[in-house]
């Protein structure tokens, strides 16, 4: 009878160490596939290129985002306290699950009222980078003849400054998203994002250069990664086809390999694709077209 209960305990144990190894052999498959994946795939999405797709099904979406190569995203929906529905930590845990982090999130939506509660939803969701993608508080304008802004460019220096120290306080980093307007003279000769780069304080504001709308606006990035080297931490990559409209990365005319080659020069940390408009082309092929196009122009 002993031996019997000694032979049941030897294969209860035998079958509860197979059980443990196989499990822990799973965990470790697993964790090899996530590293895999995050070592073959790089740079970055800004999810407005996939907003349609992303408001109808997230998940799936941002599976499809890391199957198209993509290393990392920016967020540009935030209601209610969510990301894309979800909570800053369920959006967090999702990414990591499927090899993806949220580098950066466009959050426009600010105000002297819920900055402390977004940005505390950014850094939770474990985003580095706190991005204004307009003149915020309702500053921003857009009509017939373009976009703009309203008030001053003073006041809105101060606005900023306050914001990037709010960040900077919370242990994130705030970057200021352009357009062309910003590089267009008001009527006293004012630059807009000459006059942000040289009075907002770059302990607490720097910026995310959108080479589209630069190139846009006639300017040479090149020029201003020479005046103002190292306040460019980020790029958005987006090409411009004849027409003068988006198009996938490297199909248009924007010379990125020059503009690549001076990317330390710029301060540049990361970039993302990123096209507002696809013009009936599936915004998920567009983004295909357009990692391939970083691959060929040198991207990492």
């Amino acid at each position: 009878m002993k031996r019997n209960f000694n032979l049941s305990i030897t294969l209860l144990l035998a079958l509860t160490l197979g059980f443990t190894a196989c499990n822990n052999e799973k965990t470790t498959v697993e964790r090899t596939e996530v590293v895999a994946v995050e070592a073959a795939n790089f740079g970055g999405l800004a999810l407005y290129t996939v907003r349609d797709a992303m408001a109808d099904n997230p998940k799936a979406t941002l599976q499809a985002v890391a199957d198209a190569g993509y290393a990392y995203v920016e967020a540009a929906n935030y209601e209610a306290g969510k990301f894309y529905g979800m909570t800053p930590a369920e959006f967090k845990t999702y990414l990591e699950s499927i090899g993806l982090t949220a580098k950066s999130a466009h959050m426009g939506m600010v105000n002297m009222e819920n900055a402390d509660q977004l940005i505390a939803d950014v850094k939770a969701a474990g985003i580095e980078y706190f991005v204004l993608p307009v003149p915020p508080m309702g500053m921003f304008t857009y009509g017939p003849e373009g976009m703009g802004m309203k008030g001053t460019p003073d006041e809105l220096v101060a606005i900023i400054n306050t914001l990037g120290e709010k960040c900077a306080n919370a242990g994130i980093k705030l970057l200021y998203h352009n357009h062309d307007f910003e590089f267009k003279a008001l009527a006293d000769g004012t630059i807009i994002e000459d006059l942000l780069l040289e009075k907002c304080d770059p302990k607490f504001v720097n910026f995310q250069m959108d080479l589209f709308w630069v190139t846009k606006a006639g300017v040479d990035p090149l020029a201003y990664f020479e005046k103002y080297p190292g306040r460019f931490i980020a790029w958005h990559v987006k090409d411009m086809n004849a027409e003068g409209k988006f198009a996938p990365v490297g199909t248009g005319s924007i010379d990125f390999k020059k503009i690549l080659a001076e990317k330390d020069k710029s301060g540049m940390k990361f970039y993302l694709v990123e096209q507002d408009d696809t013009f009936g082309l599936d915004p998920m092929e567009a983004i295909k077209i357009s990692h391939d196009g970083l691959k060929e122009i040198g991207f990492k």
